[in-house]
């Protein structure tokens, strides 16, 4: 009977290894298309490409190298301690291939080794394949990234500046402190087309990447369909009597064992065994005939292997809960446990040691300093005592010796916390008494943390003190300019009503109708915005909160200001989603938010300058962020820029109310978002928040409001 059955398998073994043969074969008549799609991915273009990202982090360390070898500020020694052992920044390699040039602000070259004819070639924009300039101010910061190239499209040079001014923000971070920071100069790079060829040459040399491997669909989408197909087959094979295999013992083995394995061929990553293999035989590496028996074989293993483990466990199917009881490991271990008492009791003691021990690490605390002083003197002293008893009968002596020296250590120890503590309530009475200005200093020891609690104190009295005297002092100056800004239009009113009583002259008494239909509408806008910001810092507020295409939104915001755009000058350089971006939001007020910041770059922003305009999105908030240059110096502080009335021209020649930056603050964080304003050098930037929430369903046909309660911030509805 038993050779019956075997003869009857035979044809289904040989099937099955002519099968994953065939599979195997496959996979190696993909190596053609595996190597032409390596080769392509390795092509100049695409490593040019790479090289002039990868370049911005060895040309921001070089503006410190090359500025501080023309002023000679910081140490040759010190300058090479910190760039020449770092793996990862090769300027000296760069610079061999780049022309530079040190410029002060009249465009002078300040650099020895820049010859007069590359100096003109570094201030030309077009006169390189590629051309990085770094501008920075008298302060040493960073003011501006310019990136052009012969043939760059103005998105790669966009693309690239962005990436380099993250690398020179991590560069100045990283050495501002040890090495001399430009100042006031431009630092500008020059590399000519064949040089940019030949250092992609030697930084990215062409061969097949071992990661494009990996991740190259030509390499993965075969071999998931082949172990798709693999598994199919283990699962289809058994429905055909002379195909199913399943009954041989080698598939009769307990469930853990294929649910092992095949956990074990997914955790050490099947794509990165098998085309490491396959790299090393396209590389060269492992080149012959030996070595493509060698790849078919891995395939075979493989193939074998998912074969093997998907046919052993397709007896579930088969078998129901048979299976479970007969060929499952845990719950025959599991019943061995119950009915030995010995061995219960051994589980039931490691299970208290461990629930004991977790225990104990749920309540040590490792942020007390407390414990890990007396932590520290306990194991000081346990070597001690240690040392102590390998002295035998003379430890006794040397114990005497040991406690005199401890009473000795711990009554300096007392005295020394004795006047610490003096010198806390000190702080503490000098605190009582409003002294606000005086600095809590001095190293307390143990009482150091009521130390840094009183510092936040204090830092917490000044900061409500300095709040209350700048909300006296804005008060003080709204009353004044609300009467200048009310004054100026209404005075011209009345001056120009005076003299239309008097006029005859029809041509004349035209222009002062204008001039009053002007000064009226202005002081009408003025009003509004009164009312507007009023309403806003009383949260009487009412919000129609809809879906609203945040992307659509800006740019329709942008085409409507376009002429506004165009008369200042400006170049605006936007980067948005190019998919739709729909939120929870109040679209007439978030219309006017980005109208007024956008109005706001067009007043005050350099002539002939670039603005940008960047929207990103993350898994909780939409950030909107404005860049400009400011065509005035940026004196004003950033944290009262909001505030009502407050503006960058202090002097107040510009026509605006002071109203616009407070409007578009006060409407976003009606709408639970934030608006913050910085400055670095002239540059200006606006920062907006918005939190992605949940949107609620449409109660009405016509849009009834929904959750009025929570998204109307206090105001009502009937208002």
């Amino acid at each position: 009977m038993d050779i019956k059955l075997k003869s009857s398998r035979k044809p289904g073994a040989i099937v099955t290894i002519i099968f994953l043969a065939v599979c195997s074969f496959l996979m190696l008549n993909n190596y053609g298309n595996i190597r032409k799609y390596l080769e392509s991915e390795s092509d100049m273009d695409s490593r040019r490409q790479e090289a002039l990202f990868m370049m911005g982090k060895d040309l921001c360390d070089g503006n410190y190298i090359l500025y501080n070898e023309y002023s000679e500020e910081t140490e040759l020694s010190e300058v090479l301690d910190e760039y020449g052992l770092d793996g990862d920044r090769n300027f000296d390699l760069t610079r061999k291939y780049l022309a530079c040039g040190i410029f002060d602000s009249e465009g002078n070259s300040l650099l020895d080794e820049t010859t007069e004819q590359e100096a003109e070639r570094l201030q030309d924009s077009k006169s390189y394949a590629f051309r990085a300039l770094f501008r920075f101010s008298d302060e040493g910061e960073l003011s501006d990234i310019e990136v052009t190239g012969q043939n760059l499209s103005a998105q790669e040079e966009y693309n690239i500046e962005t990436d380099y001014l993250n690398d020179a923000e991590n560069a100045q971070y990283s050495y501002i402190s040890q090495i001399s920071s430009p100042g006031g100069v431009s630092i500008i790079y020059g590399m000519t087309e064949d040089n940019l060829d030949a250092y992609t040459e030697e930084v990215y040399p062409q061969e097949m990447s071992m990661y494009a491997l990996w991740t190259s669909n030509v390499f993965r989408d075969m071999l998931e369909v082949l172990l798709v197909v693999v598994i199919a087959a283990a699962l289809l094979f058994p429905c055909v009597k002379w195909l199913d295999i399943s009954g041989m013992k080698i598939f009769r083995v307990p469930f853990e064992v294929p649910v092992l394995v095949l956990l074990i061929l997914y955790v050490s990553d099947i794509f990165w065994i098998s085309g490491t293999v396959v790299y090393d035989t396209l590389d060269g590496s492992l080149n012959g005939g030996p070595w493509m028996i060698f790849n078919f074989l891995m395939w075979m293993c493989i193939f074998g292997i998912v074969f093997w483990g998907f046919t052993s466990l397709r007896a579930i199917i088969r078998m129901k809960g048979e299976y479970w009881r007969e060929r499952t490991l845990t719950p025959r271990v599991i019943r061995w446990v119950r009915n030995n008492e010995r061995a219960r009791k051994l589980t039931a003691k490691i299970k208290n040691f461990f629930i004991r021990q977790y225990d104990a690490l749920q309540h040590l605390d490792f942020q007390d300093r407390m414990n890990r002083t007396i932590l520290k003197v306990v194991l000081i002293n346990f070597v001690i005592l240690v040392v102590i008893c390998l002295f035998w009968f003379y430890g006794i002596a040397a114990l005497i010796i040991y406690s005199i020296l401890l009473f000795l250590f711990l009554r300096k120890y007392t005295r020394d916390l004795q006047e610490k503590y003096k010198l806390l309530l000190k702080s503490t009475n000098e605190l009582a008494e409003g002294h606000l200005d005086i600095p809590i200093e001095g190293d307390i020891g143990l009482f150091n943390p009521i130390q840094e609690e009183l510092k936040k104190i204090q830092k917490g009295f000044k900061k409500a003190v300095e709040e209350e005297v700048k909300n006296e002092r804005m008060k003080t100056e709204l009353v004044t300019n609300v009467s200048h800004d009310l004054r100026t239009p209404l005075t011209a009113i009345i001056t120009y009503t005076d003299l239309l009583k008097n006029e005859t002259d029809e041509e004349k008494r035209k222009e002062y109708i204008d001039v009053l239909e002007r000064k009226s509408l202005r002081l009408k806008v003025l009003i509004e915005d009164l009312f507007e910001i009023s309403k806003a810092a009383s949260k009487n507020v009412t919000m129609h909160y809809m879906k609203v295409d945040i992307v659509d939104l800006l740019k329709q915001v942008g085409l409507e200001n376009d002429s506004k755009i165009k008369e200042s000058s400006l170049e605006f350089r936007w980067k948005l989603p190019d998919h739709k971006l729909v939120m929870w939001l109040d679209s007439q007020k978030t219309y006017r938010i980005f109208e007024n910041l956008i109005v706001n770059i067009t007043k005050y922003a350099m002539p002939h300058t670039r603005v940008y305009i960047e929207m990103t999105e993350t898994e909780n908030s939409v950030r909107i962020s404005m860049k400009n240059i400011s065509a005035a110096e940026l004196d004003f502080d950033v944290d009262e820029i909001t505030d009502r009335f407050v503006r960058g021209d202090a002097s107040r020649n510009t026509e605006g109310s002071g109203l616009g930056l407070a409007i578009a603050k006060s409407f976003v964080e009606l709408q639970h978002g934030t608006l913050k304003i910085s400055t670095e050098a002239d540059l200006f930037k606006a920062d907006i928040v918005f939190p992605k929430v949940d949107m609620p369903e449409e109660k009405a046909e016509y849009g009834e409001e929904n959750d009025e309660e929570k998204w109307s911030s206090g105001s009502n509805p009937e208002q």
